[in-house]
Parts: structure tokens; sequence; C-alpha cells
């Protein structure tokens, strides 16, 4: 564990499989203790399955917000990518891209019960990994950070300066989550007495949401309800329909899409390589 660590406070979020990194202006103390370390910290690690601060980035090093936080699993992986940020921040190397592996994912849905390739071959979904760094990308609807990946983000903060310019108001209702949210939804539901099958009917396995990868936005419009099938018959939504391609945006669930979803009007990804 280095000594000291003196990265600076960015807008990037650092990503490992179990622990977050997060920038520590973004978060809300949670008590007048951490609040008082949280002041000085340039990062939090934010444990991902249960949101709990572990530790917190102070100029002297690494200061403690959670009784046994170095035993936390994901740890040593979490501190190896605060030296290796701050050693590209150093040497002016600002590339923290780059995907996190899928093995631990596969290794929770086993316990699941759930077969990843059997459920890809059903629905035609495909495993998506998790960035190693997102970029803030403004604030959601309800004042969350919203976290893409940097050309998503860029591409989403340029898409809605062009549609206030034709006055219409687009708002992000939610962006990147990770693989551990949603296996979340999976545990609690579970918990209360539901088949992982029964689960699987109204939410996506974990590990295949477009979500996942840091480039899908739900989006809505101020007054109109979040995620609902209503939005098709907004201006924003005609707009987007129009112009959201030009940014690289397209819809991902259409009426009868091969995958089984509902129509989802509200659900763009980036993806500028697509025709259209």
């Amino acid at each position: 564990m280095p000594a000291r660590l003196s990265l600076p406070v960015t807008n990037t979020l650092l990503n490992t499989d179990h622990i977050e990194l997060w920038p520590a202006p973004l978060l809300r103390a949670r008590s007048n203790t951490d609040a008082r370390v949280m002041a000085r910290a340039s990062r939090v690690l934010r444990r991902k399955d249960d949101g709990r601060y572990l530790a917190a980035v102070v100029p002297e090093g690494l200061v403690g917000l959670l009784s046994g936080w170095s035993r936390t699993p994901g740890i040593d992986e979490a501190l190896d990518r605060l030296e290796d940020a701050e050693t590209r921040t150093v040497h002016g190397d600002a590339d923290l891209a780059g995907a996190l592996p899928l093995n631990g994912l596969r290794r929770r849905l086993n316990v699941l019960g759930l077969d990843a390739d059997e459920y890809a071959t059903r629905t035609g979904l495909a495993l998506v990994a998790e960035p190693a760094a997102l970029t803030l990308a403004g604030f959601d609807r309800y004042r969350r950070p919203l976290w893409l990946t940097g050309a998503a983000g860029r591409a989403w903060q340029a898409m809605r300066v062009a549609a206030a310019a034709d006055h219409i108001a687009l708002e992000a209702v939610s962006g990147y989550r990770s693989h551990a949210y949603q296996l979340g939804i999976f545990e609690r539901k579970r918990a209360r007495g539901q088949s992982v099958a029964q689960i699987l009917t109204v939410n996506a396995a974990p590990g295949y949401s477009e979500h996942h990868g840091g480039t899908a936005l739900d989006i809505g419009t101020p007054g109109e309800p979040p995620a609902e099938e209503s939005f098709e018959a907004t201006e924003a939504f005609a707009w987007l329909s129009a112009n959201a391609a030009r940014f690289g945006f397209h819809m991902s669930y259409p009426r009868d899409n091969p995958h089984g979803i509902v129509y989802e009007p509200w659900h763009w990804r980036h993806a500028p390589l697509l025709a259209g």
C-alpha cells in the first residue's frame, strides 16, 4: 500500500470488479466523521454490491471509512488501480480506458444457476463488459452523476445542446449500471421467494444490459414519467427519431425486436458505426 497518494480530483470513475473509485466531491458523506475525511479526499473507494464507503484517498495516504475495509474482496485490485492511475497522471498518460474481464461475472451467473451461453443463444444478447473507466457526462434527472464512456458522454452533451437549440429538452434518466447492481436485483428478488426464471421475465440477466457498457442512456423529457411507452408521443422522441443518428445514438429495442425485450422508446445506445 503506498504511503502517499496524490491523485488530483477528476471527473473520472475508476472501475474494478468489486470496487469503484469515485471522485470524492461527487459523493455525499453519510456521517460527520466521513464528512471530515471526505472534505480532504480526492477519491473514495466504494463497494459496488452495497454502496458502502470503504476508504478515502487523502494527501497522507488512505483513511478507512469502514471497519475491516482492508479485507474487502477486491481491495488489492482497487489499490493497484489507484497506483496505476497515479502513475499515468504523473507521466501525462490519461488513457485509463479498457474493459474489465468477465470471469467474475460468469462465476456469479453460475451461482444463480444461469447458463450464460444458453441465455445468449436464446435472446441474441451478448455479455457486456464494464469499462475500466467512465467519464462524468453531467447529471441525470434525479441529480445523480451520469457516468458514460468518454465518447458516449461527449455525444450526449452535443445532442442535448442541439436539441435545446430546437427548443427540445432532453433529460438523462439513467446511464451506466454495474453488474453488481443488476445482480443485487436478482438476489433481493430470490430472497423474496422468486425463481430466476420468474425474474428473467421482467429483468435482463446480469451482464446482458447495454447499460453495463457505459454507452446506453434512458432518455426522458420534463413532465414525462420515466421509462414509459408514452414517451413515444412526445416532441422529444420525435426529435430523437429524426436526429439521434447524427450523434451516433440508436434506439435499441423497437417494437418486435429479435431479443424479446419490450418496446423501449426511451432506451438509446451510442453506437456510431451502426448504419442509420
